[in-house]
C-alpha cells in the first residue's frame, strides 16, 4: 500500500473511532431525582440564535447528554494522574490535581455532603468499587492511600463543584501491571450481603423515567432502625452502566433530622437511567461505627445478554497516567 493509501485508510479510522464515541455520548443521560421543572432544563437543548450555527447547537446536546465520568475533561476542567504505576495489593500514595480553565490547579471547592472531593475507583468488570476520600494540599494537590487488589484496569472518578461553578464527574483509567484475567459481571440479585448484613433491593430500573429503589437493611433477621448518618445521608448510592462504566450518582429521599426520614431499615432512592441495559448498583451505609458497601447487578428495560469474558492472561508493564 503506498503512502497516499495508508494516509487515507488513517483518517477513515479516526473517523469511525470518534464517530463511534458521539454516538455512546448521545445514548445517555443523568441519573437523579430532580424535581419536574430541574428535569426539564437538563434533558432540554437551548435552541440557538440566529447567530449561532448549527455546529454550536449540536455541541450543547452533546455536553448535556453526556454522562459523568465518561470524560477527562469538561467545561475547562480536567482531571491529571500524577502518580506513575501502581502494583496489585500493593498500598500507593495515589495524586492527582483538578486544573481549571486557566490550567492551574483548583484549590477552591464546594463542600458537597461533607467533602470537597469524593473519589470512587472501580475495576473495569465491575467486581471491585472503592469510595475514599482523598486529602488536598495547599496547592491544589490531592493525595490518598489507594489499594487496588488485582492487576488489570480501573476507573478513577473525582466527584466535585469547584467553587462558583458547576458540579462536575470526571474520570481517568487507572493501569495495574501484572496478569489479568476478565471476570464476569456478577449476576442479577435482589440481595447482598456484607460483614452479617443483608440488603435487599425492592424497585426496577425504566429507562427514561424516574424509578423508586428501596434498599432495607437487616442484621441478624432482624430490620436495622437505627443507621447512623454517613456524609450527611443515611446511605449513598453509585450507580455504573456496564461496558462504558457511565457514573451516575444519586441520593435517598430525605435526611437525617429533616424529621420525618427514619434512621432506617429503609432507604429511598429515586434513580434513572438513561438507556436499556445491565448496571452495577453499590450502596454505602454506616452502623455501628462503620460504613459498608452492599453491591446488586440490575438489569433495565429490554436488556442485551452480556457475554461471558473469556479468560487472558497478559503481561502488563508499569504504566504512567
Amino acid at each position: 500500500m503506498n503512502a497516499a493509501a495508508k494516509l487515507g485508510s488513517y483518517v477513515l479510522g479516526l473517523a469511525v473511532v470518534f464517530g463511534g464515541a458521539l454516538g455512546v455520548g448521545k445514548a445517555v443521560g443523568p441519573v437523579g431525582a430532580p424535581p419536574a421543572d430541574d428535569h426539564a432544563a437538563m434533558t432540554t437543548t437551548a435552541t440557538p440564535t440566529a447567530s449561532e450555527g448549527h455546529g454550536q447547537h449540536a455541541t450543547e446536546q452533546v455536553k448535556k447528554d453526556t454522562p459523568g465520568g465518561l470524560q477527562v475533561s469538561e467545561n475547562g476542567y480536567t482531571l491529571t494522574p500524577l502518580t506513575a504505576a501502581i502494583k496489585p495489593d500493593e498500598p500507593t500514595d495515589y495524586r492527582f490535581t483538578v486544573t481549571a480553565p486557566d490550567g492551574r490547579p483548583v484549590t477552591d471547592y464546594q463542600v458537597e455532603h461533607d467533602k470537597k472531593l469524593h473519589f470512587i475507583v472501580v475495576s473495569r468488570d465491575l467486581t471491585s468499587f472503592q469510595h475514599l476520600h482523598p486529602e488536598m494540599a495547599s496547592d491544589g494537590v490531592w493525595s490518598v492511600k489507594l489499594t487496588l487488589p488485582d492487576a488489570g484496569t480501573y476507573r478513577a472518578f473525582a466527584d466535585f463543584a469547584p467553587t462558583g461553578g458547576s458540579a462536575l464527574t470526571l474520570g481517568t483509567d487507572v493501569l495495574v501491571a501484572g496478569d489479568y484475567e476478565p471476570k464476569a459481571l456478577p449476576e442479577i440479585s435482589r440481595t447482598a450481603g456484607v460483614d452479617g448484613y443483608e440488603v435487599t433491593l425492592d424497585g426496577e430500573l425504566a429507562p427514561g423515567q424516574a424509578s423508586k429503589l428501596t434498599l432495607k437493611v437487616s442484621k441478624d433477621g432482624k430490620p436495622v432502625t437505627d443507621l447512623q448518618p454517613y456524609l450527611g445521608a443515611y446511605g449513598h448510592l453509585v450507580a455504573l452502566r456496564a461496558r462504558d462504566l457511565a457514573y451516575l450518582h444519586v441520593h435517598p429521599d430525605g435526611e437525617p433530622g429533616d424529621g420525618k426520614t427514619k434512621p432506617g431499615p429503609e432507604i429511598v432512592f429515586y434513580a434513572e437511567v438513561p438507556s436499556v441495559g445491565d448496571y452495577r448498583l453499590f450502596l454505602d451505609f454506616q452502623h455501628d461505627g462503620k460504613v459498608r458497601t452492599a453491591d446488586f447487578t440490575v438489569g433495565a428495560g429490554g436488556r442485551p445478554a452480556i457475554p461471558t469474558p473469556t479468560p487472558t492472561s497478559t503481561e502488563h508493564g508499569d504504566h504512567s497516567h
